[in-house]
């Protein structure tokens, strides 16, 4: 704490003393009476920043870069905050206070800034979203960033966080991940509709089912013709038998070529009916097999790869489990 002080009152002297400077731009545009206002707020900072009051210091700083955007203000302003835990406004604060370089501080304060700005870069994580999808609502861990298509960039405290990607008709895209410290992550986010994460399968090629189809139907007309030559030959048969029965006589005693026939139908009509058994049943088959082969949707899954990384932050131990998509 009285290193803090030390820095404090030394801010204050270069905050007073750099008015009288030719060269600062860190003053261009500021008026007198800004400055002077500047510096009594400024004043009134310390001695609560003194007192430890940092949330009263904070604010006073607050009013004092509001009528002054001055790097030592910012960087009493850090001390303060250091203090609050609040290490992305620290972060952003100490920026300001190295901007110019030494000239706004000096050779001391300059340096101890950056050694608290790198101790604090190792507290946050520098985080870009982007998002081409038209009127996408965007936001991280709740807090709306922007509507697609668009981009954000952004410092956020190391750690767990949630970015989500949403539009009416959409399905809603989230991406969580353990963001380490003193790193850059970016996140892309890229919405799909139903219709898009939808396709369409067989459970077999197509031709299998109708092959099976057109097997049966080839095997029933194959029964069809040879039922109707066996109905020929039974005929030719019964026509041959009446031809040669007299009145005068009890029969008739067929011929060769009618006893063939006679014996060729016979023969085959078995062959016929067990055609019609096997062809029926492979059509019905095939009729079944084209109706389960039907297409299918199913949903695509966007997911490409899991990446799993361990993190160490101050305290928190745990893992990063990144999906790609």
């Amino acid at each position: 704490m009285r290193n803090v002080m030390r820095g404090a009152v030394a801010a204050l002297v270069m905050l007073a003393g750099g008015s009288l400077a030719d060269e600062r731009p860190w003053a261009a545009g500021v008026t007198q009476e800004k400055q002077q206002v500047a510096l009594e707020l400024f004043r009134e900072g310390n001695a609560a920043l003194k007192e430890s009051l940092f949330p009263k210091a904070a604010q006073k700083y607050r009013e004092a870069l509001k009528e002054w955007d001055h790097p030592a203000i910012h960087y009493n302003m850090a001390l303060a905050l250091l203090n609050l835990d609040q290490p992305i406004e620290v972060y952003e604060h100490l920026q300001a206070a190295m901007k110019f370089g030494v000239a706004p501080l000096d050779t001391d304060k300059y340096e101890q800034a950056k050694r608290y700005f790198a101790l604090t870069e190792k507290q946050v994580s520098k985080v870009q979203v982007a998002c081409e999808t038209p009127m996408a609502q965007v936001s991280m861990d709740g807090r709306p960033l922007f509507a697609g298509p668009g981009s954000w960039e952004g410092i956020v405290r190391a750690g767990p966080h949630s970015v989500v990607a949403q539009r009416e008709g959409f399905l809603t895209v989230e991406q969580s991940r353990v963001l380490p410290g003193g790193d850059t992550a970016s996140f892309e986010l890229k919405l799909f509709s139903a219709d898009d994460l939808t396709q369409y399968k067989r459970l077999w090629p197509a031709w299998i089912p109708w092959t099976v189809v057109a097997g049966g139907a080839v095997v029933l007309g194959t029964a069809a013709g040879l039922h109707v030559s066996v109905k020929d030959a039974f005929n030719t048969y019964d026509k041959g038998i009446t031809a040669c029965t007299k009145p005068d006589t009890q029969g008739c005693v067929p011929d060769l070529s009618l006893t063939q026939k006679r014996a060729w139908g016979e023969s085959v009509q078995p062959v016929a009916i067990a055609g019609y058994l096997l062809g029926g049943a492979a059509l019905a088959t095939g009729v079944t097999l084209v109706y389960l082969n039907r297409l299918q949707p199913y949903r695509v899954n966007t997911s490409t790869s899991v990446t799993v990384a361990p993190v160490l932050l101050p305290g928190y131990g745990g893992a990063t489990l990144a999906f790609g998509f």
